[in-house]
């Protein structure tokens, strides 16, 4: 008799019972392609669609080479001989039509010999049903499935074999599973079936009361009605299940996270100095109401005895700088250091422009000529000079230096402070784990936490991903900031449309202003493949890379200056210069010695030049609904109006275009994040490369699964109040931890 199976144990024992030997050629594939190594992982490889097996399969739109699965009847049926050429024997070709509600298709079955012909005449005989799999070819005006593989339905009292043991397992609906090859869908229905015959004891990680409160089954009723449904409201109450416990677990990892963050002791940072007064009183405007506010709350979060952990997100624009400029000020008052984080040499050089600017005199404590109270704003990158990097290191030791803007570099052990006690780190998606913890660890005792972003963040996405931090929102943009308007244009239907584009700029230019031209790539020769805001996603949200010549740095620099934009001053900009030659064409454009700044998407961030009121985005369908927002956001700062032209060949009415259509349909971007993960998944939008996962999250959809994240929330919190060790929920208690010593744990601390 078959020894039961628990979660844990290797799928491999599974395929042996299953098969009666070991060794199953199905073995690599799911085991290595697929990754399923346990039975566990095999229980939760959960189905993406289910066909109704009483019912033809809707079949509309086809692509050659698409791979289909669906329900079909046999609608024609002939059995045709001619001549094998090989042997000169008498062979057979059975062509039978599959009716689909639908498009029909034809399928072709050969067979050497009369006997096999007539296993086909009967397998597919006129008015039987079954599951097709097959990739679809078109010959002429007929579409075809080519050397599909099926499951036919028992007729007439006669049962197929195959058919009988599937069908048992399978109770009306017929789950397609994520595949791959060597793996057919029906190989994953009987894996499953025989193991859930074989686990007796499955952890219930959802407690009763909860599951009688949100009005889920248990979890073992969920596995049954999402691999086995009966109808499709079983489909909905077992994925409900799932998601809700994958939000629980998630949810009481943040809210212990953040208890833990409470329970740390931090030196409270009340001020004492007169450097934030004095700042404020040369503010050369006014701060927004929402500023006040946010300002007012990191005040206050400074002069606790625990450590302030928030998460700082608004408008391209909004003023989170100032804001933590204002809570860095503070900390320096209090006798503390300050650090700001930036992901790029430009984007630090472009910090330590705009706070020495705003500081002014403020800025060179020490200094003849500077204020009584100010500070020193040092800057440590990568490409210092030996000399250079000597002396600011000096000034951050003794403490001389109140405020350090930094990239990487200040992650250096050499990089030692005097007493760290605020980190902010801009751009937060662009660091891992383990980067924001070398700093960090840098502080005597832990220091205050305010970590930014300028890419909207769904409230939902904020308490799935960022739920450990605390967040403020930033919506009001300051005054002087000009309306933008964008165009796409689409030059596969109007090509004449890019002369007006380069005229456009020249306008813009003999009006005294300033435009960038952004490529997605550097020079020519380089791969295509872009980063991940660069490409469409299938279905699947598989990338798919676009074919043809995108534009270069390098050679719309050379055409423009000799062609349509000749006469003006153009300068480029990328990653690959060297640092001083960054900031000094940085510098040029920022200082009007430029007109035309032909560019990557390193200008994406930070970048602050009030003069530049238009720009022009080549290939633009390589680009990200936020991407594309942070990078029309360097436009309009200054007071005029701005304008974007997202220049794109990509057809009408695909994913490419509805992301462009999308972006100059609003500059709300909170609006367009909402967008942005509808069209893409959210592993791709939240950087879950940093885990080298696609996703953190399996089941649950952060847009979709709203209700259930807040209702996770909800319950976390008030069992934690109860029961902080979840000692009264010992499964429930094993997959927090389980998750908390996960690569997806430390893909949540993400900064």
């Amino acid at each position: 008799m078959t020894n039961a199976l628990t979660l844990d144990a290797p799928v491999e024992r599974l395929l042996t019972e299953q098969t009666g030997r070991r060794g199953s050629g199905k073995r690599a594939a799911i085991v290595d392609r697929l990754g399923i190594r346990t039975v566990g992982d095999l229980l939760h490889h959960f189905p993406r669609r289910y066909l109704e097996m009483g019912e033809l399969t809707k079949v509309r739109a086809l692509a050659p080479g698409q791979l289909l699965t669906v329900v079909g009847e046999i609608a024609e049926s002939e059995r045709k001989a001619y001549t094998d050429r090989r042997t000169g024997r008498p062979a057979y070709r059975i062509e039978t039509r599959l009716h689909t509600d639908g498009a029909d298709l034809t399928i072709t079955f050969f067979a050497k010999q009369g006997r096999l012909a007539e296993y086909f005449e009967h397998q597919y005989a006129v008015g039987r049903r079954g599951i097709f799999v097959g990739q679809v070819s078109r010959f002429g005006r007929t579409w075809q499935l080519t050397n599909p593989k099926a499951v036919m339905f028992s007729r007439g009292g006669e049962t197929d074999p195959e058919a009988e043991r599937l069908m048992t397992a399978l109770r009306g609906l017929f789950p397609i599973y994520p595949l791959t090859k060597g793996v057919d869908t029906w190989d994953l229905q009987r894996l499953v079936a025989f193991a859930l015959e074989l686990v007796d004891d499955l952890p219930e990680v959802v407690p009763e009361p909860v599951r009688q409160r949100r009005h889920v089954p248990d979890g073992r009723t969920a596995l049954t009605w999402v691999h086995t449904p009966k109808d499709r409201h079983e489909v909905a109450d077992g994925q409900r299940y799932f998601r809700l416990a994958e939000a629980l677990v998630t949810q009481l990892v943040l809210a212990r996270r953040r208890a833990e963050v409470r329970r740390q002791g931090a030196q409270a940072r009340t001020g004492g100095g007169g450097l934030l007064a004095a700042f404020d009183a040369r503010l050369p405007f006014t701060l927004t109401e929402g500023q006040r506010e946010v300002g007012a709350t990191l005040e206050a979060e400074l002069a606790r005895a625990w450590p302030m952990n928030r998460l700082l997100q608004g408008e391209v624009g909004s003023g989170k700088t100032v804001v933590a400029l204002r809570a860095m000020l503070r900390v320096v008052d209090s006798g503390g250091q300050a650090a700001l984080l930036a992901p790029t040499e430009v984007l630090a050089q472009q910090h330590h422009r705009s706070i020495t600017e705003l500081l002014g005199d403020l800025a060179q404590g020490g200094m003849l000529g500077g204020a009584a109270d100010g500070t020193t704003v040092a800057l440590v990158t990568g490409s210092m000079s030996a000399a250079q990097r000597r002396r600011t290191l000096l000034e951050i030791a003794s403490g001389e230096a109140g405020i350090v803007v930094g990239t990487h570099a200040l992650l250096e052990e050499r990089v030692a402070f005097a007493d760290l006690g605020l980190v902010v780190v801009d751009e937060q998606h662009r660091f891992g784990v383990e980067q924001r913890a070398a700093l960090t660890d840098k502080a005597g005792s832990p220091p205050h936490l305010l970590v930014m972003t300028a890419t909207p963040i769904p409230r939902t996405v904020a308490m799935t991903v960022f739920g450990d931090l605390e967040t403020s929102t930033l919506r009001e943009l300051p005054a002087g900031r000009a309306p933008i308007q964008t165009t796409v244009v689409p030059l596969r239907d109007q090509p004449a449309w890019l002369d007006r584009v380069w005229q456009r700029v020249r306008e813009e230019v003999a009006a005294g202003h300033q435009v960038y031209v952004v490529c997605p790539r550097i020079a020519g020769d380089d791969a295509e493949a872009g980063t991940v805001d660069q490409v469409d996603y299938d279905d699947e949200g598989n990338p798919i890379l676009a074919g043809g010549t995108l534009a270069a740095v390098e050679s719309a620099f050379r055409d423009l200056s000799h062609g349509a934009l000749a006469g003006l001053r153009l300068g480029a900009l990328h990653g690959r210069l060297p640092a001083e030659e960054k900031d000094r064409v940085m510098r040029s454009f920022a200082a009007g010695e430029l007109d035309v700044l032909v560019c990557t998407t390193v200008i994406e961030v930070g970048v602050d030049v009030g003069n530049a009121t238009a720009m022009v985005v080549l290939d633009a369908d390589r680009y990200g609904v936020s991407q594309l927002h942070q990078l029309r956001g360097r436009v309009g700062r200054g007071g005029h109006p701005g304008l974007c032209l997202l220049v794109t060949t990509a057809e009408p009415e695909t994913p490419a275009r509805e992301r462009l259509d999308a972006v100059a349909g609003t500059t709300d971007g909170f609006a367009l994040s909402r967008v942005d993960l509808e069209l893409r998944r959210e592993g791709d939008v939240l950087g879950a490369s940093q885990s080298g996962f696609r996703s953190s999250l399996q089941t649950l959809r952060v847009l979709r699964d709203e209700d259930t994240i807040v209702a996770a929330r909800e319950e976390a919190e008030g069992m934690l109040a109860d029961d902080p060790e979840l000692a009264g929920e010992p499964e429930l208690g094993a997959a927090v931890a389980a998750l908390e010593a996960s690569v997806a744990s430390d893909f949540m601390e993400r900064s």
